[in-house]
Parts: C-alpha cells; structure tokens; sequence
C-alpha cells in the first residue's frame, strides 16, 4: 500500500494543480525538437522532480514510467570501487553523483560519457537524444561540475541534462550559461490547501477546511511534507469520522523535537559540559542522516523562539556564517559545535551583562 504522496502523485503536466503558467512552458519546450538542457531550482517540497517526470512523459511518452534500479561500480583512479545506484528507462537516466561524495566527478564522467556514445534504443521515440537527470546538482563538487561542463559541449547532440537543485548559488556560471533555468516556487498556502482537499476527495476523507489550512500552515510550504502530515493525522484519527481541528493530532517528526530539546537545553545552562552533551546529540542527529544544513536551520528557528530580541540579528549573523563555512568544510560536526559554542558565549555574554566580548 502506497503513501498518499506517492499514490496521488501527477503523472501529466496538464494534472499538477499549481503554476500552470510554468507547466504550460514545460510542455512547449517537450514539443520543441530543440530541447534545451534545463537547471530546474527551487525549494524542498515544492515540486521539482513531479514536473520533470511529467516533462519525460511529454518528451518521450508512457514509456518513461517502466523504470528500473540498476547498481553500478565505478572504479576511481586510485582503484577504488563506487557502487552507485541509477534509476534508468529506456529513454533517460537518473543519479545523485554527491552520494559518493569528493569521487563525484568519476561518475560524471563515465557515466555520461557511456550514455552520450550510445544510440537511442527506441528508433520510434519522438527524440533522438537520452536525458540525463541530476540529482542535489548543487552539491557536487567543482571538479564534478567542470567536467560535467565539457560532456555539455562534447555531446549535446546526443545528450540532454536536466540538474535539480535547491539553489543555484554552488552551480559553477558555465554550467548556469549552458542550461535554461526554470525556478519552481514554493507553492502557496492556498495552492497547498487546494491539493490537499483534493487528495482528500480522491482518498473519500472528510477533511474540515481549518484543519486543511492548519496542515498547510504547519508544512512550511513544503507540500510533500503537507500531504503526509495530513495522512498521518488521518492515519491516528478515529475510524469512519471526519477530520477536523478537534480530533486530528499533527504530529511532527522525532528528529525536529529532538532539535528543540537542544535548543532548549542550550538556551538553559551555558557551559563546556553541556556544550559536550550537545555535541553527543548532534552527532546523534547525523548519524540518522539528518543533513547538517537542516540541523542547522531548524537549530536556529527554535533558538530565536527562546532568545531575547537584542540577541536575534547578532545569531542570525552567526548562523549564516557557519552555514557558508559548513557548505566549504567537509567535518560537518565541527562547524555545528561552533555555532552551538558561539550562541551560548553570546547568550552568557547577555546574562551577564558583558556584551559578546566578555
């Protein structure tokens, strides 16, 4: 049995229920023979990977849903083996290189390189080139992203790439030159309720319109997160009654109360034993594959509820400095421990009257 967020998930451009204006440039673009490589950015949540799937199946037709999951070995200079998953049809091929990390650009280039020499199987298909999808573009490495900037040159003819990620602001300027940006905004809360009450319609659940803002408020915009809170609440709710504000529990993830127990803890004792316990639990954190930037930001959220206004700007200064140093590191525990180091100082600091320079 599927989750809702993948059983109602749009399987057309013509399905998705919000930017029509961008869906309808999608659908141009898949009927142009001209397609170009495209970098498709944007928030978690906000529906990237649903419209370019949707824009596979305008390019090539149905035949693009028959996927399959293949493991790869890649071997590196030094003779190291890489295995890496690919979720491939007969038409495109989808990777995240930056699950092994700094060997990113070995994928890249073999396997780009494997695809671009290759002839399309299907003499039917209504394009002649393969598609590549990348996942988390952003967070290759620039040696990756180089080389993937001369596979672009060398073999448009017979390759098209289509990078996602969240922002654009780690993608080199050549590559940005050489594709199309398509920024895919995060839906609003209204856009969120309007695909919620239809998934509701579609699972025959009587949802109150107040729970359904409530959900959409509660999500952060993120519409994935949306539609499975609203499961979880159904899944939790009493059997055979409608869902509304009095009996529907939202529940958050364990992870985002755990960082709030943090938070709190910081916030109460300032100290180096309780910066070393807090230590122990970041690194519980990243050890349950929470990625460090959402630590990060969600760390901050739930210190600015807890900190004085006179502290907030100086936090947030900090807070995105070590986000830029944990974006450049690769020790994501150290940067995180310093933030944590940093707050407490300045929140002693204010306790005690001496400013951040104590």
């Amino acid at each position: 049995m599927s989750l809702w967020v993948d059983k109602h998930r749009p399987r057309s451009l013509q399905n998705l229920h919000y930017h029509k204006d961008l869906s309808d440039r999608l659908a141009a673009l898949a009927s142009n023979p001209d397609f170009p490589h495209l970098l498709v950015y944007g928030p978690s949540g906000a529906g990237k990977k649903t419209r370019i799937v949707a824009t596979l199946k305008e390019l090539y037709g149905p035949g693009v849903e028959k996927l399959k999951i293949d493991q790869r070995i890649f071997v590196t200079p030094s003779n190291r083996k890489l295995e890496v998953n690919i979720v491939s049809s007969v038409y495109h091929q989808e990777i995240t290189p930056s699950d092994v990390g700094n060997y990113d650009r070995v994928v890249v280039q073999d396997l780009l390189k494997e695809v671009a020499q290759t002839q399309q199987v299907d003499l039917s298909a209504k394009q002649r080139f393969k598609v590549v999808v990348i996942n988390e573009a952003d967070a290759l490495t620039r040696e990756a992203q180089a080389a993937l900037r001369r596979t672009m040159e060398k073999y448009t003819p017979n390759l098209r790439l289509i990078l996602l990620c969240n922002s654009t602001s780690k993608i080199i300027s050549p590559i940005r030159s050489r594709c199309l940006l398509i920024r895919v905004a995060a839906p609003s809360h209204d856009e969120i309720v309007g695909v919620l009450r239809h998934v509701a319609e579609m699972e025959r659940v009587e949802v109150g319109e107040g729970l359904l803002r409530k959900v959409a408020e509660e999500s952060g915009r993120n519409l994935r997160r949306a539609v499975l809170m609203l499961e979880a609440a159904y899944a939790q709710s009493p059997g055979g009654g409608a869902l509304t504000d009095a009996n529907a529990v939202l529940t958050k993830p364990d992870w985002e109360l755990f960082i709030a127990s943090v938070a709190s803890s910081i916030l109460a004792e300032q100290s180096p034993s309780r910066l070393l316990s807090v230590r122990a639990q970041l690194y519980d954190l990243l050890t349950h594959c929470i990625p460090a930037s959402t630590i990060l930001k969600t760390l901050l959220l739930r210190l600015l509820e807890g900190l004085d206004e006179e502290l907030k700007v100086e936090v947030v200064k900090w807070a995105a400095f070590y986000e830029h140093r944990l974006r450049l590191g690769n020790k994501a525990i150290f940067h995180l421990e310093a933030f944590v180091a940093r707050v407490m100082r300045i929140q002693a600091g204010y306790l005690m009257g001496f400013g951040d320079d104590f």
